[in-house]
């Protein structure tokens, strides 16, 4: 199996697209770390540390659930300490968790922006930060941060600028690393989807339904990170991906069995991407 004996330290991955791309890796093999915040049931999110690791085992990987809330630096350094003690190392780092507001400025309150940059910006950095001593000592290191491609158009700064700045600092991050990392032989890369994704977050805080009606499963990222992660690290580096784009080039451009309704063709464009 193409991920047997790899080690994938997923944030966000007791549901939606970190659950997907850790059942995904499992199927070949891998070893997941489970680092989300859920320990008990929420019946409009799903899932838990434990229900996901317990499908991970059941598709094939080794999985060890670990209570994390990103916004603690030291519990993520922690974690990744745990992680690598207990699977003998870390192979890539899949930084997935974040928050979302679309408000706009006018209407955005403190507590909203703080928990936004806390999580998707600084969460993220510090994770990195303490993974890195482990995916040196990888043989094919990947770093996959779930943001955009840095689309300066003013339209994608406008109406939800907190949210925009957020994303757009992740993507930053994976291109400084990109560079920082490379004589270290650690990829850095984003990954983007061209459509949306039908997650609890889209459902709960988005577009409800009718968005969900028009969205792609999370399968299709968990598919892209699946390509992304067998490419040569010291090659395959520095880039904003966008899932379509990934898949193409794998010779992959039916997509139809990444429609959340089966048989739908319309889909609705995500943020960021022309």
């Amino acid at each position: 199996m193409l991920f047997q004996n790899k080690t994938a330290f997923i944030t966000g991955a007791s549901r939606g697209i970190g659950k997907a791309i850790a059942l995904k890796l499992a199927s070949q093999g891998a070893n997941i770390v489970v680092a989300a915040k859920s320990i008990t049931e929420n019946p409009k999110l799903g899932g838990t540390i434990y229900t996901a690791a317990a499908e991970i085992e059941a598709a094939g990987g080794k999985a060890l659930p670990i209570q994390l809330d990103i916004r603690d630096e030291a519990a993520s350094k922690a974690a990744i300490e745990q992680a690598a003690a207990h699977f003998g190392g870390i192979d890539y780092l899949i930084n997935n968790a974040s928050a979302i507001n679309l408000e706009s400025i006018e209407k955005v309150d403190p507590k909203r922006y703080d928990l936004m940059h806390s999580i998707n910006v600084r969460g993220t950095f510090f994770l990195c930060q303490a993974a890195i001593p482990w995916l040196a000592k990888s043989t094919n290191a990947h770093i996959i941060n779930l943001s955009p491609p840095i689309n300066l158009k003013a339209k994608w700064l406008a109406s939800h600028l907190a949210y925009t700045l957020s994303k757009f600092n992740m993507s930053m991050i994976a291109l400084g690393l990109s560079a920082e990392l490379k004589p270290k032989r650690i990829a850095a890369n984003a990954l983007w989807p061209k459509t949306t994704i039908a997650t609890a977050a889209v459902n709960n805080l988005l577009g409800g339904e009718m968005l969900m009606k028009l969205s792609r499963t999370p399968e299709i990222i968990a598919d892209s990170v699946f390509y992304i992660l067998q490419k040569p690290a010291d090659q395959c580096t520095g880039n904003c991906f966008v899932d379509e784009d990934v898949l193409a080039a794998e010779g992959i451009t039916d997509l139809s069995q990444y429609a959340y309704v089966p048989g739908n063709t319309n889909f609705y464009n995500d943020l960021f991407v022309d």
